[in-house]
């Protein structure tokens, strides 16, 4: 696989400078020439819709996703509908800011009963897809590693996303790929071609050999163990050449200068990526 030769489909998961603002992360994009940005909901409302709109607008920035709807499963038929709200409101914002896709992170069980949630994350994405297709916005289900479905996701393998996106149209509902959750997956060359026509997302990332924290201890490419190359081919040979997000959480990078991690982030993807 060749490596890639420019940086125009590179994109700024807000979360790996969490420390910068809205304005700082999409001013410190221009700075490094990167062309795109990945928006998290409570950046956007730190600095306000409008706002956040205001800013990407002039600084001429194109939106890879907002994050993150989803987080489906709840005790309560109350809870469950407050939530479908709130996943309307994410359609919403990821319309107004110029987003395509609205990245789902699908939820924990709020019990110890794991088949009731999922099945309460399909019903979940049934009930908001005809508003997220009327608004022009796709779904994007995004397997996360098992080690985090007591707290975050109950889909945790990327067969499973496929097969709750797969009752849609591509255009619908789609699977993004995250390589710090997928990497290990015995089936994951079978379960990318299985995505081909609706991977709407891919995000990258390394995994730190021993691994510091669970959560905040990912790395920056080329620091661990993930085949990056050969999972991109396979993205690419799936049909999807849309932007890559780079998504990373630790605290050590975001202690660092941002402008200094881009500068790291651009060579590291041109070098691994």
């Amino acid at each position: 696989m060749e490596p890639l030769q420019t940086i125009d489909r590179l994109s700024l998961n807000q979360i790996t400078t969490d420390r910068w603002s809205l304005r700082e992360a999409a001013e410190g994009c221009v700075r490094a020439g990167v062309p795109w940005i990945a928006l998290w909901r409570h950046k956007v409302a730190e600095a306000g819709l409008q706002e956040s709109r205001r800013i990407i607008r002039d600084t001429g920035l194109q939106v890879s996703s907002l994050c993150r709807g989803g987080m489906f499963p709840a005790a309560t038929a109350a809870e469950r509908e407050a939530r479908i709200d709130d996943n309307r409101r994410a359609v919403d914002e990821a319309a107004e800011l110029g987003a395509d896709t609205l990245v789902l992170v699908c939820g924990p069980a709020p019990d110890r009963d794991i088949d009731a949630a999922r099945a309460m994350v399909e019903a979940g994405i049934e009930r908001l897809v005809p508003y997220a297709e009327s608004c022009g916005i796709r779904l994007g289900i995004e397997p996360l590693h098992p080690m985090y479905a007591a707290e975050r996701s109950v889909i945790v393998t990327l067969e499973q996303a496929n097969a709750v996106a797969r009752a849609y149209a591509p255009e619908q509902v789609g699977v993004v790929i995250d390589v710090f959750h997928v990497w290990w997956d015995p089936k994951l060359y079978e379960g990318i071609a299985d995505a081909a026509g609706r991977i709407v997302g891919y995000h990258v990332s390394d995994w730190i050999v021993p691994t510091p924290d669970l959560l905040m201890g990912r790395g920056m490419m080329g620091d661990g163990v993930i085949e990056l190359r050969r999972i991109r081919a396979a993205v690419e040979a799936a049909g999807y050449n849309g932007p890559i997000e780079v998504e990373i959480f630790n605290r050590e990078l975001w202690d660092r200068p941002g402008d200094e991690v881009l500068a790291l982030m651009k060579e590291r993807y041109l070098e691994h990526v």
